[in-house]
């Protein structure tokens, strides 16, 4: 009597967080979503690069925008400022971020601000498809 063939186990999967986890501490902390991802060099690169951004963007005396509605560019400058979530937070109760409309930086430090946080909505949205296994670790 012939043996049954063998059939492999399935492979275990690996314990990761939720998409939703992922993207709400990639959206707070920059790199963050990385880490829960296992994927600490990239995490790393990423917090140094985007928070060193920030603070040069608060340096050359940018300005932290207040969500206005009735000014649809400073309400998209806001939406921008706030994909960068704990360093925004952190700038503001800290004061920081007044803007000095008459400093020759004050257009570059608004860039920077802006883009910091930009580029922080791509990172976040990189470590939601790692979650999702949408891209390859």
């Amino acid at each position: 009597m012939p043996t049954p063939p063998r059939t492999m186990p399935a492979p275990v999967a690996e314990s990761s967080p939720s998409v939703v986890v992922t993207g709400l501490v990639a959206w707070l902390f920059p790199g963050a979503g990385h880490v829960v991802q296992g994927q600490w060099r990239k995490a790393a690169v990423f917090f140094v690069a985007l928070t060193l951004m920030f603070a040069l963007g608060l340096a050359f005396e940018g300005r932290l925008f207040p969500f206005q509605k009735s000014e649809p560019l400073v309400f998209l400058a806001a939406a921008a400022q706030w994909a960068i979530a704990a360093p925004r937070v952190v700038a503001s109760l800290a004061g920081l971020g007044l803007g000095t409309v008459t400093a020759a930086t004050y257009e570059y430090g608004n860039t920077f601000l802006i883009v910091s946080g930009l580029l922080n909505a791509l990172v976040a949205l990189d470590a939601c498809d790692l979650a999702a296994g949408r891209k390859a670790r």
